[in-house]
């Protein structure tokens, strides 16, 4: 079954950002520059310490918009009260950085600038994305602080572990400016659309060793099962992404594992698979894999020629359609010839639900293009031959069609 949903997606709104005094302070110009990129209306607000750290002139060339840096302004022509003109005017307020200091401020209460007034007057949703130094941010006093805020209705986008300014390594990193996009546009997209199902997701190439500096791989980057995995966290599900080694940040939201071969693949994939509703799996793993790995690093002096023996390798999505009891089992084909052929032969000896069908030999779709043209089949043989669109829209149509299904299985329908 194949018909689709209209979405209303993109929505383009007004955002201001509130920065305060903190070195990452220099990552909201990035911030708002995808923001700005996404269509969205940008104000920015400041403390007097955020203004330390970047000047109100790049960010209102990046906004497009006034900075406001204090909260009362001397010039008698503006009649404007400022925090509340501000709040009126804002659908979303986005803080990054936030320090200490600030959610400590906004824990009590206070409002002492244009920034704290401004989030006391506004009745919408507040996102904060943390920024400190390891230490501070497992203080026990700061945990109650956010505690707090969570349970008044405040949202963060939590901190990431990695080198800190200070010098010290450990959680405390503001989350990258491409994950809080991403983040607020699952939020203002969000529809819910399986909300509690879990989805489990495998994504890019595996690595089978040859010795221990060569191995036996694809060409296949994990774009399309991230774009899966983050438009499923947009729908409100519970995403484990099992992923080969890729060049790709983790998606925000979901549950990220790294795996190297096809044997800690199926493993991971194992793990998920039985509490899963869903399993996608997108990952190119390799068929074949040498039948022994060679200790250190296999030398060309003294040889012409090296022969590998290579050896079948493990099927994880067939050892899981063996094993499926009500989860739905989707799987790519990637093929270079007898597309439709090949496509339903994986369908039928895997036992899936639906096979999506992609010719690799098409130089805008397959492995390591943003653009995918593919043909998604269901286990009756319908057909749905889409055009080219990107890989994220791809993913919404299949989520579309997973949720679908899940929803006549709820309804009692058989499909």
């Amino acid at each position: 079954m194949f018909e689709e949903k209209e979405k209303e997606i993109n929505k383009k709104i007004n955002i201001v950002i509130g920065i305060t005094g903190g070195i990452a302070a220099y990552k909201s110009a990035e911030l708002i520059r995808l923001l700005k990129k996404e269509g969205h209306s940008i104000k920015v607000m400041m403390t007097n310490n955020a203004e330390r750290f970047i000047t109100p002139l790049t960010l209102a060339v990046l906004s497009e918009n006034r900075v406001y840096t204090e909260l009362f302004s001397d010039n008698r022509e503006e009649e404007e009260i400022r925090h509340i003109s501000l709040a009126q005017w804002a659908d979303l307020i986005i803080i990054a950085p936030a320090t200490a200091n600030t959610i400590a401020k906004m824990a009590n209460g206070m409002a002492d600038d244009i920034l704290t007034s401004t989030v006391l007057a506004f009745p919408g949703k507040v996102y904060l994305a943390p920024a400190m130094n390891t230490v501070m941010i497992n203080n026990s006093i700061y945990q109650d602080n956010v505690k707090y805020l969570i349970e008044k209705g405040y949202h963060f986008i939590n901190a990431e572990t990695g080198n800190l300014a200070c010098g010290d390594y450990g959680d405390g990193r503001m989350a990258e400016p491409v994950h809080i996009v991403n983040f607020i546009k699952g939020q203002i997209n969000r529809k819910n659309n399986l909300k509690d199902k879990k989805i489990l997701i495998s994504a890019s190439a595996t690595r089978e060793p040859i010795d221990r500096v060569r191995f036996i791989t694809n060409y296949s980057t994990g774009k399309m099962g991230f774009a899966l995995a983050e438009t499923a966290v947009n729908y409100g599900a519970d995403v484990t992404l099992i992923t080969g080694p890729t060049c790709l940040q983790d998606p925000f939201g979901a549950r990220t594992i790294h795996v190297t071969t096809a044997e800690e693949m199926r493993e991971q994939v194992m793990n998920y698979f039985m509490d899963s509703d869903v399993f996608i799996s997108a990952a190119a793993v390799a068929d074949f894999k040498p039948d022994k790995k060679y200790s250190g690093k296999i030398k060309k002096e003294g040889q012409e020629t090296f022969t590998v023996k290579l050896a079948k390798n493990i099927d994880i999505l067939k050892e899981a359609g063996e094993k499926k009891t009500n989860q739905i089992l989707v799987g790519f084909a990637a093929e270079a010839q007898d597309l439709l052929e090949n496509a339903l032969t994986k369908l039928k000896t895997k036992k899936l639900d639906y096979i999506i069908a992609n010719d690799i030999t098409r130089k805008d779709s397959g492995f390591g293009t943003n653009t995918n043209k593919v043909i998604i089949i269901d286990n009756e043989g319908e057909k749905k031959d889409l055009p080219l669109m990107s890989k994220h829209k791809l993913a919404e149509h299949i989520l579309n069609i997973i949720e679908i299904k899940l929803s006549n299985r709820h309804n009692g329908m058989l499909l």
